[in-house]
């Protein structure tokens, strides 16, 4: 029977954990706080340790030197929540084998016990002398196939439609704001699909000029135009058997909308100058960043293929309503460009942490994605500081319409009334949202006579 320490200042929380985890035949051990897990460790040799990041008496990292001093072979999984996941990452990096943002899931949990159960444990100095051994190729391409999921309730109901839907022939509408990823939405469908091993193929219908889109989807023979020398195959045909990508969707001409409509229904298509039709077997998903039911309503956008294209629908949420994910892709965005640029920044400063909190993030992933990128390049140290972050980003203010924090100038009665409304009373997520810790939430809600 494997043992588990867990090391979790909530005691109500911890105690819950240890009861699931019995029930799954594991040896449970708890501590309430560092100095409590201290002795525990020295004195007993424990399989995993479950332990938060920010415990009452000192942080999970350093009760990780403790951990690894006393028994190099046990594996540490960080328990975090939002505002502690650049914690979390260095902690990974100094040795921890894994860490799960809170609220987490049961199934997540133990599948992540099991995959420490599973692995070797490996100290921090060997991890970094095995991963400068990995050809770029092969570091590249697993840092670009890496996937974050977030944690926040956009993310989970995003990732639960992708998932519903995946598995299914239906045509998918990918609706959201530039930058929201909404290819990656589009290529998790078709990996969760019954079409996974066969190709999926992209096409921008922004960036096809009007003249050669038909050659574009469809293909064309040698001769069939002037410039036409060599036989081509339209994507139409490239993605047989697997799934089409139209992004921008709403770009495409009325034209090749009435092309694009025929061969949707009759599964055929025929390349420019030939006679021959030729059958394709793919699913289509599209994604746009306009109102398509708008254009139908101008006469821009054909109405039967939109309903055509929109069997199932899914919104991408921007960033900014996906705010507790943003250190998950920040982090993530760094791991990637260490890799490309061959650098070995290990995170971000507590001033870079709160200006990103405070911006707005109007391009969304893909400008976090180029801001990291650009910090990642400019950094002369260890960790990023607030001094090469563009202006705009370093000292924006906070849209206090938006912001959950406490300030004195500020109805904060109302504030955390309106949190715990927006957490469904979740006291834990609440003090989340409004930047406190639990402690000062529970002082707030005696001294405001809030009672839930």
């Amino acid at each position: 029977m494997s043992k588990i320490l867990i090391v979790e200042d909530d005691v109500a929380f911890c105690t819950m954990l240890k009861t699931f985890l019995q029930k799954k035949e594991y040896e449970v051990t708890t501590a309430f706080s560092g100095n409590e897990a201290i002795p525990k460790i020295k004195e007993d040799v424990f399989d995993v340790v479950l332990t938060d990041v920010r415990l009452p008496d000192r942080d999970g990292i350093t009760l990780l030197e403790e951990i690894h001093k006393s028994n190099p072979k046990t594996q540490v999984i960080i328990m975090t929540g939002y505002a502690e996941i650049n914690m979390a990452v260095n902690a990974i990096k100094q040795g921890a084998f894994d860490y799960i943002s809170k609220p987490f899931n049961p199934d997540t949990i133990l599948q992540t016990i099991e995959k420490a159960l599973h692995t070797e444990v490996v100290s921090a100095n060997t991890t970094q002398k095995e991963n400068k051994k990995e050809t770029p190729a092969k570091t590249k391409k697993d840092a670009n196939h890496a996937f974050v999921r977030g944690v926040s309730d956009a993310s989970k109901k995003l990732n639960e439609y992708v998932a519903l839907v995946a598995p299914t022939r239906m045509s998918v509408l990918v609706v959201g704001d530039s930058g929201t990823g909404k290819e990656y939405v589009a290529s998790s469908i078709h990996k969760g699909s019954k079409r996974s091993e066969k190709p999926f193929v992209a096409v921008d219908c922004g960036a096809i000029p009007k003249e050669i889109a038909s050659s574009e989807f469809f293909g064309h023979i040698k001769g069939s135009f002037t410039g036409a020398v060599t036989d081509k195959v339209g994507h139409f045909e490239a993605a047989n058997g697997g799934t089409l990508f139209l992004d921008e969707i709403g770009n495409l001409s009325y034209e090749l909308q009435v092309q694009l409509l025929r061969a949707l229904q009759e599964r055929k298509i025929k390349p420019v100058g030939s006679n021959k039709e030729i059958e394709v077997d793919i699913r289509v998903i599209a994604a746009t960043n306009e109102d398509l039911s708008n254009a139908v309503k101008e006469g821009d956008f054909r109405e039967d293929l939109y309903h055509r294209l929109n069997e199932f629908t899914i919104k991408v949420p921007p960033l900014r309503d996906r705010i507790e994910d943003l250190m998950l892709f920040a982090n993530h965005f760094l791991e990637e460009s260490n890799v490309e640029l061959d650098k070995h920044v290990v995170g971000f400063g507590d001033e870079v942490l709160e200006a990103f909190k405070k911006y707005d993030w109007p391009g969304n992933l893909r400008e976090l994605k180029n801001i990291v990128k650009r910090s990642v390049l400019l950094s002369q140290g260890d960790m990023i500081t607030l001094d090469i972050l563009p202006n705009d980003i370093a000292y924006a203010s906070q849209n206090e319409s938006k912001t959950y924090g406490l300030f004195k100038n500020q109805n904060e009665q109302e504030l955390i009334l309106d949190a715990l409304e927006k957490a469904n009373g979740n006291k834990a997520k609440a003090a989340r949202m409004l930047s406190i810790d639990r402690k000062t939430l529970y002082n707030k809600l005696k001294q405001y006579d809030i009672s839930l």
